[in-house]
């Protein structure tokens, strides 16, 4: 596997990445990829079918500058920001049946991850919801999936050190909820793990075996993806 700690400058080129990588490999690329990046700035991202209006506090963000984007994969809303740890998977379906369907794929990476950063924390990791990553049932990182034929995006955040008691001002209290998580807001709902990213990106990298850097970056398709979709109200604003 391949890997690459790459952050661009802003938000909707991060995202066109993550989608443009995928293309690659479908595409051909023959190699498995690995990447992470660390935003710089805060903005709000929904799923692929998200909807703002309900999931959304569209009048705070406007006030407060937040860009409000739509990524490729589903789940839920999110805000991100200085604090967070992104990774992106981008993995052959047809290399391991445990990747064959959307379920059986988030329990493989799930437990894979909870094994690989359980060193890091005195606290037991649980997996809780579909894929939740939690210190006693306080979430410290979702994710998300997109799968095309042969191969699949699987991405996700962990929390490190960011300022949770913002989130509430831009995301209201979702209305699809995990049974897990309740009726809870979202500063009595997650947590950061106080893990420095150095460590959980090598955790991460050892459990994929993920030594070779990715040299060929799409560069030109993140570019194109970037300002024909992400940067544009047509996409993130189309439910």
């Amino acid at each position: 596997m391949k890997y690459t700690d790459l952050t661009f400058m802003t938000p909707e080129h991060n995202l066109a990445c993550d989608e443009a990588l995928l293309d690659v490999c479908e595409d051909g690329y023959p190699h498995e990829i690995l990447r992470f990046w660390e935003p710089t700035q805060f903005f709000v991202v929904v799923g692929y079918s998200g909807k703002i209006r309900s999931e959304v506090n569209l009048s705070s963000c406007q006030k407060s500058a937040i860009p409000i984007l739509r990524r490729s994969s589903g789940g839920g809303t999110i805000l991100q920001g200085p604090g967070c740890l992104n990774f992106s998977l981008i993995l052959r379906i047809e290399n391991s049946h445990k990747l064959s369907r959307i379920t059986e794929t988030n329990s493989y990476i799930m437990e894979r991850h909870k094994e690989a950063l359980q060193p890091l924390v005195a606290s037991k990791i649980g997996v809780e919801g579909f894929s939740d990553l939690a210190l006693n049932t306080l979430k410290f990182s979702g994710n998300a999936q997109r799968r095309k034929r042969h191969v699949l995006l699987f991405h996700g955040t962990f929390l490190l050190d960011f300022d949770i008691s913002v989130i509430e001002k831009f995301i209201p209290l979702p209305s699809r909820r995990p049974s897990y998580r309740g009726n809870r807001v979202h500063k009595n709902f997650l947590t950061n793990i106080n893990v420095p990213s150095q460590k959980i990106k090598e955790a991460l990298q050892n459990s994929w075996n993920a030594r070779e850097r990715l040299e060929q970056i799409p560069y030109e398709e993140i570019e194109q993806l970037a300002k024909a979709r992400y940067k544009t109200d047509d996409w993130n604003f189309k439910f």
